[in-house]
């Protein structure tokens, strides 16, 4: 992603520091869970998405009698 910057600078934008390997487990652990397309799960902000695999992970504890 970048981003033109009134003094003319042109700088990479973007999610810096999360893992793209997180980012990934955790769209398909919602998508697989909730039937949600991965362009819907992508869209969620950040502490939505974490949000959302905490639900599904407290559900799939309580089924499994954890």
């Amino acid at each position: 992603m970048r981003a033109l910057f009134r003094d003319g600078d042109v700088r990479r934008g973007g999610v810096l520091g999360y893992p793209l390997k997180a980012l990934y487990e955790e769209v398909a652990f919602v998508a697989y869970h909730f039937h949600w397309p991965p362009d819907a799960v992508l869209n969620l902000e950040h502490a939505e998405r974490r949000r959302w695999v905490g639900e599904i992970s407290a559900i799939n504890q309580r089924m499994n009698g954890d």
